[in-house]
């Protein structure tokens, strides 16, 4: 199986938009779309956002923004909600900064370079997010344990990775990823890891199940091969490829979405602080 990294490939994609505030809302648009695990994390935020807006502002604190795509989510979708929102890597903050000025000068977010193996701010926050990026991290616990901290008492935490069925395409060794410090959690694995933290389950679940492993292999794994391996080339026949597979992957996302799967290449936890 062909090795590669997530990273390259994003950080092409991230140039292109990087100066186009319509190419990054294009680009935001088709993160949601094509990455089954956005629209688990959406749905999640948005049936806990509406409890916690209602009652007036909420601090949130997103544990690994990225390119900002659940940022953005929740500042369109609630008018109550702060957001603290930190990166390991500067070029990606930067970005942030300049595509969310509006936001930054209306103070509802704020971006800061942090290492979540040191980063901490007790009891400050009612939702904290990690969406795929436990898996990068040898010490998972120390950094479930910090963020657990942060949260206030009843506070909500939320994760996502990739889970222990998806080693042939996620683990260390001739694999599909080569970024990542384990190849995925179980539920049991992860259950422990957050009540060790003060952290009790609500609800684990299995993503990229049956159907919606297949819509990753078809719309995600193998353009992205074909994409590293060509360069931007590979754009011309993925023009004609797109329009024939993505009627069926949304289809088989939608079945992920509410399945519930006994196995899966994906899974998040959504737990309570006690």
């Amino acid at each position: 199986m062909s090795k590669i990294a997530y990273d390259p490939v994003k950080d092409k994609f991230a140039r292109i938009v990087r100066k186009s505030r319509r190419l990054r809302r294009i680009f935001y648009f088709l993160l949601d779309m094509f990455f089954l695990r956005s629209w688990h994390i959406r749905r999640l935020l948005k049936e806990k956002g509406e409890e916690f807006d209602k009652k007036g502002t909420w601090r949130v604190l997103d544990a690994g923004c990225g390119f900002g795509q659940y940022d953005r989510f929740l500042l369109e979708t609630f008018k109550n909600v702060s957001i603290h929102s930190v990166d390991v890597k500067e070029n990606y903050l930067e970005d942030n900064r300049r595509y969310f000025k509006h936001d930054l000068n209306k103070g509802r977010i704020e971006f800061e370079k942090a290492d979540l193996l040191e980063y901490e701010k007790p009891d400050e926050f009612d939702l904290v997010f990690c969406i795929d990026v436990l898996e990068h991290i040898a010490d998972d616990v120390k950094v479930i344990s910090k963020l657990s901290k942060s949260l206030k008492m009843d506070g909500y935490f939320l994760m996502h990775s990739p889970s222990h069925y998806s080693e042939k395409d996620a683990g260390p060794d001739n694999t599909f990823v080569g970024e990542h410090a384990r190849a995925g959690y179980s539920k049991a694995e992860i259950e422990k890891k957050l009540m060790e933290a003060d952290l009790l389950p609500v609800k684990t679940h299995y993503t990229y199940g049956k159907w919606g492993r297949r819509a990753w292999i078809l719309s995600v794994k193998w353009p992205m091969v074909w994409f590293s391996k060509i360069s931007f080339l590979a754009l011309l026949p993925l023009l004609v490829y797109y329009p024939l597979v993505m009627p069926f992957c949304l289809l088989m996302n939608y079945v992920d979405l509410y399945t519930k799967n006994r196995q899966g290449n994906g899974i998040y936890a959504f737990a309570r602080k006690v």
